[in-house]
């Protein structure tokens, strides 16, 4: 198989991470991967992995750029003879059905995120999500959005939905393993992020945006002055800013004005190491997570997990003793948590963390989502008139 990606840069995301773990599916199976995108970060590792970046602006917005690179695109997949390109976000898809079309091949997309509209012209941009030949939704709330969203885009390809599957984020278990990371590294980071305190960390990894809830949980660390028997929480923001200056800077005006201490440390290439250093990973996003990768991937590795009861987290969590959940945009909610959490045992977190990371083991493998994807390409190309 000849696939070829679309996805506007290669930077650092849960979109991002799945493209770079489907590439190299694509080329363990035997096949070649492709992905256009304004590279980034990750474009070391895609051609490590034998992957190769087709070089294109497709985070633009642009409609003259938009229609220029279909035009580019269906000309690299009859010059290279690929056989399905699969679109990962909303202006390279529209490039990408175009494209698609012009080839004569079929096209696919990842529904990363729940993309809401107020308006029928931006539902109408968003759609294009849905016009695929396979749609992926990687989350069953994902998958519910669309249809809710989406339902008669979707029809028209088949009354049945048939072609819309739910393939959720896959983690590296081999990468993402408490028994690999070296423990003094670990000590050197929680160090680094004490920086002569002396209590526990809880640790936001996260994009510094204001939905992810940075804000509620300074508020909640706040909430718990007095309530510990030890030292106060040290609140470690990991994320890139992305150029967000002004947000940093109310982030750090807010944490001094409630008495928290707050790491902002940047981007974080080792993010076993950062997990095995924090003592609770939290994810409190104020809008619905599609999927909650960081969720998954500190469940892999044995950490306590909270997170706000919306979205793809509660498919991770719901019935299971893996992890805490709390009632959305509440800083007294996820304080409680965090509270309930710090008063736990060592044995209870060392079982709860067992059974988190069986959980991921059993649902949210890489090695699931790779076999998933291949399969439908398999099956549009094992159909195709």
């Amino acid at each position: 198989m000849k696939i070829l990606q679309l996805i506007p840069e290669l930077e650092a995301g849960g979109a991002e991470r799945t493209t770079i773990d489907v590439a190299q599916a694509i080329v363990d199976s035997g096949g070649e991967a492709l992905v256009a995108s304004l590279g980034g970060r990750m474009e070391e590792e895609l051609a490590a992995i034998g992957g190769e970046l087709i070089r294109l602006d497709m985070k633009t917005k642009n409609p003259l750029t938009i229609v220029a690179n279909s035009r580019r695109l269906a000309a690299l997949a009859r010059e290279r003879g690929v056989d399905i390109i699969h679109a990962r976000s909303r202006a390279p898809a529209w490039s990408g059905l175009e494209a698609a079309r012009r080839a004569h091949i079929p096209f696919v997309t990842t529904y990363h995120g729940t993309y809401n509209a107020r308006t029928g012209l931006k539902r109408f941009y968003n759609s294009v999500m849905a016009r695929g030949d396979a749609v992926i939704a990687n989350s069953h709330f994902i998958a519910d959005h669309i249809r809710a969203e989406h339902y008669k885009v979707l029809a028209e390809r088949r009354a049945d939905l048939s072609h819309l599957h739910v393939i959720p984020r896959g983690v590296d278990l081999a990468r993402l393993d408490p028994a690999r990371v070296d423990p003094l590294e670990v000590d050197s980071l929680r160090s680094a992020w004490l920086d002569g305190r002396d209590g526990p960390v809880i640790l936001l990894p996260a994009r510094l945006t204001a939905w992810k809830g940075q804000m509620l949980a300074i508020d909640a660390v706040a909430g718990l002055a007095g309530r510990l028997p030890g030292p106060a929480p040290v609140l470690v923001c990991a994320g890139d800013a992305q150029g967000r200056d002004g947000y940093v800077e109310q982030l750090r005006n807010h944490a001094a004005e409630a008495g928290v201490a707050l790491v902002l440390p940047g981007h974080i290439a080792d993010m076993a190491r950062a997990y095995m250093a924090a003592d609770i990973v939290i994810n409190p996003s104020l809008e619905p997570e599609a999927f909650g990768r960081t969720l998954a991937e500190a469940m892999a590795m044995e950490r306590p997990v909270i997170a706000a009861a919306h979205g793809g987290p509660l498919e991770i969590l719901a019935g299971t003793q893996t992890g805490w959940l709390f009632a959305p945009g509440s800083d007294a909610g996820l304080a409680e948590q965090m509270k309930a959490v710090l008063d736990l045992d060592a044995e209870a977190k060392k079982l709860r963390g067992h059974l988190a990371r069986q959980r991921v083991i059993a649902h949210y493998s890489r090695e699931a989502l790779q076999g998933s994807t291949l399969r439908v390409y398999r099956e549009l190309l094992d159909y195709r008139p």
